[in-house]
């Protein structure tokens, strides 16, 4: 049997987001990160000062996850648009860090990269610096709504979107509110329909959008 591995700031910080993806944000204790760790709660402050810098943190590592727009891109859409499906995925699996990483006051090396490199591509693709900043908010504003709403959806699989249409169907009466039956029979319930697709499509629009303004 190995030893144990000693502890370190890393090692708490990733106990932090373990506590996080079961239980939120609010979850995120002293006592119960060294719970998860299986050590004292006064062994902690050795790598981490309070709750605020844990906080500090699993921001930055959240950031860290999230794939950087890089150069190797002709198109400045591509490269956002991949730093963007990145975001998604990566705060899919972390979404109680959407109301964090927003809110705190020390950002990480990796959060001050994340953010310059996204300018970055703006800015050399001949943005302005009012639009750079206008860009970053919309398609940020988007990737963190569309991943809250996915969160709090009540579906996740084909038969949870049939079981869910079905009993929206069984209660809608016969003749009326004919729009909504229609989008739910005949688009909702098609064959190869992925409610998850969507993101896509939206996120093209927009980027198109700032690609007509841009010029």
């Amino acid at each position: 049997m190995s030893p144990p591995q000693p502890l370190s700031r890393g090692l708490v910080l990733e106990a932090a987001i373990r506590v996080a993806d079961r239980g939120g944000v609010e979850a995120i204790t002293m006592r119960r990160v060294a719970q998860e760790l299986g050590v004292e709660a006064m062994s902690l402050y050795h790598h981490v000062t309070n709750k605020d810098a844990i906080l500090d943190g699993v921001v930055d590592m959240v950031f860290a996850a999230i794939k950087l727009p890089g150069v190797a891109y002709d198109d400045w859409r591509d490269a956002i648009r991949a730093r963007a499906s990145s975001a998604r995925s990566v705060l899919s699996q972390h979404s109680w860090a959407l109301g964090l990483m927003d809110s705190r006051r020390n950002p990480g090396p990796a959060t001050l990269r994340h953010h310059d490199a996204v300018l970055g591509v703006l800015r050399e693709a001949g943005f302005t610096l009012a639009m750079a900043a206008h860009a970053v908010s919309l398609i940020d504003s988007y990737v963190g709504g569309f991943v809250l709403q996915e969160a709090n959806l009540p579906m996740t699989t084909r038969d949870d979107v049939e079981d869910v249409a079905g009993d929206i169907l069984e209660h809608l009466p016969a003749d009326e509110l004919p729009y909504l039956r229609e989008m739910i029979v005949d688009h909702a319930l098609r064959p190869g329909y992925d409610h998850r697709s969507e993101f896509g499509y939206g996120l093209d629009l927009i980027l198109d959008a700032l690609e007509a303004r841009r010029r």
